[in-house]
């Protein structure tokens, strides 16, 4: 049965101008989910206990769910091409799943048996996959690219670059990985707070510090992303002081290079999750958090509360009128008449 939230009447912007939105409840059940993809009219999730599965948007009585181990697997990160999806479980042993989008028939296609792995996001681009993973005990960067090949999985790792003591990211809403026609971006937090940017023309990989708070391991970017190789916006706070909003917002306009905080001490606190709408070039914004879902229609510069809703990690774009969220045993739908 469909359950609509109270409607709530928002005059700003150019998302939200005099429209009733709608929340509705798309799936609840007893999971956490951190990931979400949309395909072929369907959201798609990964979650705790190995589940996997989808709902209809148009018909949500149209779901399935599936479980890819009778292990209880944490899944945090899901990405898609044209034929499969494909996740990743954070504790080591990491195995990739790949997922037949018609059948969902699956198979471990990689594993990683390092006792560190802990992989925060997985992000397609391009043709090719890339994964980031805390680091190991001599601080090189993981990151793997790889691509499926005549049925070989190859990987490419990249670990020229050293992490600084304590810095690591954050497996909060598998967007700490956003990606742009030159380059793919990486968002980490702990001890430093800094952009990570491979360029894809040259495979040069290159880190950039940020005014982001930082310093003790609960802080720094939760998430980013970007509109294209110029803006980008970061999020993020500290997940043990949800009201905490000082220096946990930036804006870039120059490719990740430098950063701009936008908003501190004026917005609503820890952030997991962000995403630009499709088409606005930045301008327009989604953000949540725990304990809210907020939006900016000035490029992050000012943010405006839209809803209260608690324990919701992360969100993507359906359309130009739509959102989904996930988190604690639920997926709803904001939805503008």
């Amino acid at each position: 049965m469909k359950k609509l939230f109270p409607l709530f009447l928002l005059i700003f912007g150019t998302f939200i101008s005099a429209q009733n939105v709608k929340f509705e409840t798309l799936l609840t059940d007893k999971i956490s989910i951190r990931a979400l993809e949309i395909s072929e009219g369907k959201v798609w999730y990964s979650g705790t206990d190995s589940k996997f599965g989808y709902v209809d948007l148009k018909n949500i009585q149209n779901q399935k769910q599936i479980k890819l181990s009778e292990k209880k697997l944490q899944f945090r990160t899901l990405a898609q091409d044209k034929n499969s999806f494909y996740t990743i479980n954070i504790e080591s042993p990491a195995q990739f799943f790949k997922i037949d989008k018609k059948s969902l028939k699956f198979n471990v296609v990689y594993q990683d048996t390092a006792k560190t792995a802990f992989y925060d996001a997985l992000y397609f681009n391009k043709n090719k996959f890339y994964a980031f993973s805390d680091p190991s005990g001599d601080l090189n960067l993981k990151l793997l690219q790889f691509n499926l090949n005549k049925g070989k999985f190859e990987i490419k790792k990249y670990s020229h670059l050293k992490m600084n003591v304590g810095e690591a990211a954050f497996a909060a809403s598998n967007t700490n990985i956003s990606g742009g026609l030159n380059y793919i971006w990486i968002g980490t937090g702990g001890n430093s707070s800094r952009i990570l940017r491979l360029n894809l023309k040259n495979d040069k990989l290159e880190a950039f510090d940020t005014p982001f708070v930082q310093g003790i391991s609960s802080q720094g970017i939760y998430s980013i992303d970007f509109s294209d190789d110029k803006f980008g916006i970061a999020v993020g706070g500290d997940y043990t002081k949800q009201e905490a909003n000082i220096n946990n917002i930036a804006t870039t306009n120059n490719g990740g290079e430098t950063w701009q905080i936008q908003a501190s001490g004026k917005n609503s606190g820890y952030t997991t999750c962000v995403k630009i709408k499709p088409g606005s070039k930045g301008k327009e914004i989604i953000a949540v958090g725990d304990q809210h879902i907020s939006y900016s229609s000035d490029f992050g510069k000012t943010w405006k509360k839209i809803s209260d809703e608690k324990a919701l990690f992360v969100c993507e774009w359906i359309d130009k009128n739509a959102v989904v969220f996930a988190g604690k045993d639920r997926i709803i739908k904001m939805k503008l008449d």
